[in-house]
């Protein structure tokens, strides 16, 4: 019996639903941190101390610089899983770039974006 060389359609159609969604709500999540990225002085501080205000200033940037990263990594996490729907389409989906095996069906519904097994990963640490 021979070793199957990629998934099915109908499995093919099953991880692009998981992805979609995944897709769908990660759009979301970046939409929502890059408004607040973009969101200038939403909760005005012009009435209070100078004091306050220099320390309400700081923590406002730190919050701007921590949404701007976050907002970053959601993004590549979006191009990735842009990627994948690619590779359903090619039909080259679930294969490991590095053995060429089929990635576990398991590993797929968990990181539906993966390229490598998890012994490639493991064993790479990338």
């Amino acid at each position: 019996m021979s070793e199957k060389k990629r998934y099915s359609d109908e499995e093919l159609q099953e991880f692009k639903e998981i992805i979609l969604e995944k897709l769908a709500k990660a759009q979301r999540d970046y939409d929502m941190l890059s408004a607040d990225v973009a969101n200038g002085n939403g909760n005005d501080i012009a009435d209070t101390s100078p004091t306050f205000k220099i320390l309400e200033e700081g923590a406002s940037t730190m919050g701007k610089e921590a949404a701007g990263l976050l907002a970053q990594r959601q993004m590549k996490f979006i191009q990735n899983l842009k990627a994948a729907l690619i590779r359903i389409e090619n039909k080259t989906y679930g294969i490991c770039r590095e053995t060429g095996e089929l990635i576990p069906k398991e590993r797929l519904r968990a990181v539906p974006h993966a390229t490598l097994s998890i012994d490639v990963k493991k064993a790479g640490k990338r």
